[in-house]
């Protein structure tokens, strides 16, 4: 995985190439993205141009969480809002239990409060497409050329960039792992587990205890989560998306090998069976180049038996 530690042996400088010996045990993994070892999650989010959603962000904020790392919140293109509307993001986000930073890359503020969060560690850049994410990398390491997209005028959010994982060295220590943008990460955490995602439903769970050690916090009596937070209506929904999800794998039976559920742009549930993976897999780009060069050569050689 990116972002592994391994031990490499027969170096062969000329081609930089190498054998790995072993892999050293991971401190921290990640499915999606695919990375091992990362230390936090720096979540961008615009501010404007995609207009910040506060359900989207939610929802990437609740996804992050439920990966256990520390979560580093960064608003961007802070230079297209007034002074009153990051103020009040920062106060609403505040009441969530984040500390946002606030940058702007046109204007060039907010990037050195940015570095020192960065440094030194391995970091997960996420967030929707369009927000800047490219961009912010390409400005903290020179040395390299992200492709930026545009925003969707249609639409209304960003185009997709980033196509794989990599891992990119900050000039002053650390490394960026940059992630494919996508814009409706999927709840897949189990539904008694989702409260822990919320930094308010855990401060009301720190100071009392609900009745039912398997409450959902939903109509149950003497909870202590249920109450007047903004973020409530949120987790209620999510709620029934994880829901949702746990009834589509219990009644799949065996979920790894015969179905899978994706989460559609409306945030409803979609079960569909999992095609055979070695009949339908795509073949990748090394295997079928390979494939080409045995094409030729056998060419090659039925050429030259021919002359």
């Amino acid at each position: 995985m990116v972002g592994d530690r391994v031990q490499v042996e027969e170096l062969d400088w000329a081609d930089k190439r190498g054998a790995i010996a072993q892999v050293l045990p991971r401190q921290t993994e990640l499915d999606r993205p695919p990375i091992a070892n990362a230390d936090q999650i720096l979540l961008v989010f615009a501010l404007a141009e995609p207009t910040l959603d506060p359900f989207q962000l939610s929802r990437f904020l609740v996804k992050a969480e439920s990966t256990g790392l520390e979560i580093c919140l960064c608003l961007s293109k802070g230079d297209l809002v007034t002074i009153e509307d990051q103020q009040e993001w920062c106060a609403r986000l505040k009441t969530w239990g984040y500390a946002p930073l606030v940058i702007s890359l046109y204007e060039n503020w907010g990037l050195n409060a940015l570095q020192t969060q960065l440094d030194d560690r391995i970091t997960v850049v996420s967030g929707p497409s369009g927000v800047g994410k490219s961009s912010l990398i390409n400005r903290l390491i020179p040395s390299i050329d992200l492709r930026v997209g545009s925003v969707s005028g249609k639409l209304g959010r960003g185009r997709h960039t980033t196509r794989h994982v990599e891992l990119f060295q900050l000039p002053t220590g650390g490394l960026l792992a940059d992630t494919p943008g996508f814009n409706q990460p999927d709840l897949d955490s189990a539904p008694v587990k989702l409260a822990h995602f919320f930094p308010e439903a855990r401060q009301r769970l720190a100071e009392a205890s609900c009745q039912f050690s398997n409450c959902l916090h939903r109509d149950e009596p003497n909870c202590a989560v249920q109450g007047d937070w903004e973020r409530y209506e949120h987790y209620l929904m999510f709620l029934e998306e994880t829901i949702e999800y746990q009834t589509a794998i219990d009644r799949s039976g065996d979920a790894e090998s015969t179905v899978k559920v994706k989460t559609k742009q409306d945030g409803q549930l979609q079960s569909e069976p999992k095609l055979a993976s070695k009949k339908y897999r795509r073949p990748s780009r090394r295997t079928e180049k390979q494939d080409l060069r045995n094409l030729y050569h056998d060419l090659d050689e039925l050429m030259t038996e021919n002359d």
